[in-house]
């Protein structure tokens, strides 16, 4: 959760007096407030609302919600002129393979607008961004840019700049090894044997994303007027929301938006601020929040959540990157009507609320594993193809049962039917932390049987450096603590994943539950681990079974 400080001042000669009925307003509005002075004003942004991490995007946002400044904002987007061209070029593919652009023009910046820029900046880096690991910003005065701009790839020691802040010129690895950005995210470029630059038409270099900026064209201060601005990373979708947040700040400060031509094979041109369209139900909004509203209060309560509202479709704003789906238009008409205006109703059945038995043994489990130093990670559902599939060697004719999801929003796009693969991930994505690294996870699988989806329950362990003698010590211990025997014999046939001669069937009462075993080398390297590791999996139904029957 972010906080961002709003002055005090500003706040009151543009939004409203902040008395108690204006801060009541602001935190039912979603964005509780942490602390109030004299002099400033500090509010809590949630996660699903990146566009408000500045204050001019909470401004528009809360304006509409006061009803002062209803319905979607229209911002004019002008065409590219000459030479607003970036030439994306193929060396980029698998470093930081996409890029979005704009160039903002007209901007009367000073120290407060260009701190609120660097603050959201970095905001956006550290939330969406995971850290520069999905996306990184670089904003850059364009009086000292020659267009049109590249986007490419170089080997390091042929890439030479002053990075911001930096006094002397240093090369690509220098950069990584001696500059205190460089240092900080040195992680993100490891093991690449090229790293990313943006170079202008005189071979000025920018920036090398996601590091630092160029000293020289990479600084903005009071005096710049026109802005060239970029996301880069892998995920295009993303990178155009982050854009459009970006831009839509700027232009909330009296800049104008220009597009840019993106030239990849296929020429795109960003920025995109087409609203997106979906479609809501009154019967169901009305169903969902036990409320009797009519179209006319739809329309109401949608425009003060800043969307356009004709005839059960919704216009969504393109900076608004947490609506997927009818319920979270659904979920902002809640918040328009006022969460305090619900009246709370006790249900017409009377019951006597328990824990599930299960939910109770998972809560065992939990705790016996974390005394073991074991630390309990939560994956999603959802997965790739790549990981369920190639990553772990599982070759073709197992694959032919998987579930895939229609028209995901993400590469996320099948539901996973092991939990194996996804701690191999966990591993992989903490290469630099410290060892050794000790994890589990309790979690539901997803298989396809006879055209019917089948939900488990399975447990998995991975240990990093791990011996087959260390994770059998463990899990018979675990086994003990909850009073089970269990045997292990060598399996009839061998997991793909595990060595062959290192893996143990885990059986109880005669009945197999899972594997123990050493990751096969081949698989550490798709996943680019460098640590040994052992892991096994068991299914938590067959767990229960036996422990009704003790």
């Amino acid at each position: 959760m972010a906080v961002i400080t709003i002055n005090r001042k500003q706040f009151e000669k543009e939004i409203g007096k902040l008395d108690e009925k204006m801060q009541d307003r602001i935190g039912m509005f979603g964005t509780p407030i942490e602390e109030l002075t004299k002099n400033e004003l500090q509010i809590e942004i949630f996660p699903n609302r990146p566009d408000m991490l500045s204050y001019h995007g909470f401004k528009r946002a809360f304006l509409a919600f006061l009803n002062k400044k209803k319905g979607l904002k229209d911002y004019k987007v002008n065409k590219p002129e000459k030479d607003y061209q970036v030439i994306i070029d193929s060396s980029v593919k698998g470093v930081r393979s996409h890029t979005a652009c704009a160039i903002v023009k007209g901007l009367k910046l000073d120290d407060d607008k260009i701190k609120e820029l660097i603050e959201i900046q970095e905001k956006l880096h550290v939330t969406i961004g995971r850290k520069r690991k999905k996306l990184a910003i670089g904003i850059y005065p364009l009086e000292k840019i020659k267009l049109p701009i590249t986007y490419k790839a170089l080997e390091p020691d042929k890439i030479k700049f002053i990075p911001l802040e930096s006094n002397r010129e240093m090369s690509g690895l220098q950069v990584l090894q001696q500059h205190p950005a460089g240092k900080d995210y040195a992680h993100l470029l490891a093991g690449k044997a090229k790293f990313p630059i943006f170079i202008d038409a005189d071979n000025n270099i920018l920036s090398m994303p996601p590091i630092i900026n160029s000293q020289l064209t990479g600084k903005i201060t009071t005096k710049t007027k026109d802005v060239f601005v970029e996301c880069s990373g892998e995920d295009f979708e993303l990178l155009s929301k982050c854009l459009n947040i970006l831009i839509t700040t700027l232009a909330d400060m009296g800049g104008k938006i220009y597009q840019m031509q993106l030239k990849r094979g296929k020429k795109d041109t960003t920025p995109d601020l087409t609203p997106e369209k979906a479609k809501i139900s009154l019967e169901n909004t009305n169903k969902l929040l036990g409320l009797n509203l009519n179209e006319k209060e739809l329309k109401q309560f949608l425009e003060r959540m800043g969307y356009n509202y004709n005839k059960g479709e919704v216009e969504i704003p393109s900076w608004r990157v947490d609506i997927l789906h009818e319920v979270d238009l659904i979920e902002d008409v809640a918040i328009a009507y006022g969460y305090e205006n619900f009246e709370p109703e006790i249900p017409s059945i009377s019951t006597i609320g328990g824990e599930e038995p299960k939910e109770t043994i998972k809560k065992r489990i939990s705790k016996i594993l974390a005394g073991l130093n074991m630390l309990e990670v939560s994956n999603y559902h959802l997965t790739k193809k790549e990981d369920q599939f190639t990553k772990m060697g599982i070759s073709k004719k197992n694959e032919d049962n998987f579930i895939e999801i229609e028209d995901s929003k993400t590469d996320y796009t099948i539901l996973r039917e092991n939990l194996s693969h996804y701690l191999l991930k966990n591993f992989s994505e903490n290469v630099d932390s410290e060892y050794p690294q000790k994890i589990f996870e309790i979690g539901r699988v997803f298989q396809l049987k006879s055209n019917k989806i089948i939900e488990k329950e399975k447990l998995a362990v991975a240990i990093a450096p791990g011996s087959f003698t260390e994770t059998k010590q463990a899990l018979e211990y675990f086994f003990r603590m909850i009073n089970l025997k269990i045997k292990l014999k060598e399996p009839e046939e061998v997991l793909e994943h595990f060595i062959d001669g290192r893996i143990g069937e885990i059986m109880i009462n005669n009945k197999s539950i899972g594997y123990l075993g050493e990751v096969h080398p081949k698989i550490l390297k798709n996943w680019k681990i460098k640590m040994p590791v052992t892991l096994f999996e068991i299914e938590l139904d067959d767990v229960f079974e036996a422990l009704a029957q003790n």
